[in-house]
């Protein structure tokens, strides 16, 4: 049996304004979830579903097999057993960081836990410390042991790594997973970086305007993207029209397609390793954009009123509004995806 149990969940603020629309998915024991999408997608409204904080309009959430959520039902918050680590941390300024870490902590055992857990993370001789005295790193690692001290079943987590620089972010996201294994805790995670969700997550749920676009393991989403959305947002690939894909074919190179039957409305995927890129006055592709990646530049062209992307060599540095070339590489694949349907409208009761 699943751990957490979401079905059929409907809920808007505004009547006929959905923010999440017929989302069901399962987490099971031991797993690290991301809700993955564009700001407004709807998943913080998901997470505080969850947590207890918003009643469904439609649906129910259920935990460890009890019903903790639907629209004649809504368990307190305080007593479904789940954690909560805000982006912003959301620590007393007036504790110390043992009074923030121990202040859900009933038993001897949670206190136990509670020391435990500063110790793990690196910030048990910081016990004393007020929270302005400590860093970003710090206090994120303190909202993280109060969370986990009372042993949760479940742990939420809002955008948990976005106020944190780079170096941080990435030691932290190790720490994460190792602290959720060794505590035995599922958890459930909102961001809007797919390469975090990415590295740290079993499962990923990709949400856009309240909608369910994919819920896949990372290397599922990186091989078999379910949607143009999907593999826009999560892959950062090239999604262009049918018709700008076959004119790059026109200079004889053959590709092959894959995925939905080919119709002049498909849009097509086609990953950055199956295009080149050659300086051409006469060519039909203008340089827009361009970024230094260290190693490499990743370039932006405008072809046929379309932005494409392209990662290549630094030695082939182009000036920016150059026309070029741009073809498909010899036996290039292609994924084809259908036109997208519009949600149906709730008439649903």
């Amino acid at each position: 049996m699943a751990l957490l149990e979401a079905t059929h969940l409907w809920h808007h603020y505004s009547p006929g304004e959905w923010a999440l629309e017929d989302i069901s998915f399962e987490l099971e024991a031991g797993e690290l979830i991301g809700l993955l999408g564009p700001s407004g997608c709807g998943k913080t409204t998901l997470l505080r579903l969850i947590a207890g904080f918003e009643r469904p309009v439609q649906g129910s959430i259920s935990l460890g097999g009890q019903l903790i959520s639907s629209p004649q039902r809504c368990l307190p918050p305080e007593r479904r057993g789940v954690g909560m680590v805000f982006q912003d941390y959301a620590l007393f300024p007036h504790l110390d960081a043992w009074q923030n870490a121990s202040f859900g902590c009933r038993t001897a055992a949670d206190q136990r836990r509670a020391e435990w857990l500063l110790v793990q993370l690196g910030i048990n001789e910081l016990k004393r410390r007020y929270p302005h005295e400590l860093s970003g790193g710090q206090r994120q690692r303190l909202a993280l042991v109060r969370a986990l001290a009372p042993g949760p079943q479940l742990l939420l987590l809002d955008e948990p790594f976005s106020n944190l620089d780079v170096e941080v972010r990435l030691r932290l996201r190790s720490e994460l997973r190792q602290v959720l294994a060794e505590c035995g805790v599922s958890a459930v995670m909102v961001t809007h970086d797919p390469q975090e969700a990415l590295a740290v997550c079993d499962r990923v749920a990709v949400m856009k305007d309240g909608g369910w676009h994919q819920y896949a393991s990372p290397r599922q989403l990186v091989a078999e993207p379910a949607t143009a959305f999907v593999a826009r947002f999560v892959l950062q690939g090239n999604v262009l029209p049918l018709s700008c894909i076959q004119a790059l074919a026109d200079g004889g190179a053959a590709f092959g397609v894959a995925g939905a039957p080919a119709t002049p409305d498909c849009d097509v995927l086609l990953r950055q390793d199956c295009l080149a890129v050659q300086l051409d006055a006469n060519g039909s592709a203008k340089l827009v954009g361009r970024e230094f990646l260290g190693d490499e530049w990743l370039y932006q062209f405008e072809l046929q009123g379309e932005l494409l992307r392209l990662k290549v060599p630094l030695e082939q540095e182009l000036e920016l509004g150059s026309f070029c070339r741009i073809s498909l590489q010899p036996g290039a694949k292609a994924l084809l995806f259908p036109p997208a349907v519009a949600a149906p409208a709730l008439g649903r009761s």
